[in-house]
């Protein structure tokens, strides 16, 4: 990630995080909305999840300079989510609807420059959490 991405993505966030509840909530209506069966993963209090997710983001949102340090926490992470039963595919539906909050959260401050940089991001953590799980799997 260029320091550019890097700073795109942590003023965009500081924008979200005034509405972070509302984004949880856009967020998970339409991660089970593009797949009803993610929904199972999920049990509790879904407003405690989407806190504990916003709470998430914005660590590693925050860890962006510092890869280094958010890689291991990332990995730690990767294989938690295995262990909730997480499949490789369920990834492009996460990013699909992380994108998708972000653009409605953000409107027209949701450039096609923004969602490069938060495109690249996720792949970056999202590859990262799959590569732990795999390597907890082998």
């Amino acid at each position: 990630m260029t320091p550019e991405q890097i700073t795109l993505v942590q003023t965009s966030w500081e924008k979200v995080k005034p509405i972070s509840d509302k984004a949880a909530e856009l967020f998970y209506g339409k991660l089970f909305e593009l797949d009803p069966e993610l929904e199972s993963l999920f049990s509790g209090d879904m407003t405690e999840q989407g806190r504990k997710l916003m709470a998430m983001i914005n660590t590693a949102v925050n860890a962006l300079n510092n890869l280094e340090g958010l890689v291991p926490a990332v990995q730690e992470l990767g294989v938690r989510h295995a262990g909730y039963g997480v499949k490789d595919k369920d990834y492009d539906t996460v990013a699909a609807a992380l994108l998708w909050t972000l653009e409605t959260g953000l409107g027209d401050d949701f450039t096609p420059e923004v969602k490069g940089a938060w495109t690249d991001t996720y792949v970056l953590l999202a590859t990262t959490m799959k590569d732990a799980a795999e390597e907890v799997a082998a």
